[in-house]
């Protein structure tokens, strides 16, 4: 098939991708939310507004 690979092989990766998104979305906000509270810990400790 391609790549050399079998269809079931294919239809793995299919399933590791459709299962690993939904993680790596949840993963992103968590820590897109997390950066937001450290910088805004960070600026209230030194005073300025970085």
């Amino acid at each position: 098939m391609f790549s050399g690979l079998a269809w079931y092989w294919w239809l793995m990766i299919v399933a590791v991708l459709m299962i690993s998104i939904p993680f790596k979305v949840r993963f992103m906000k968590w820590w897109s939310r997390r950066q937001r509270e450290q910088k805004k810990g960070q600026s209230g400790k030194r005073g300025d507004d970085e």
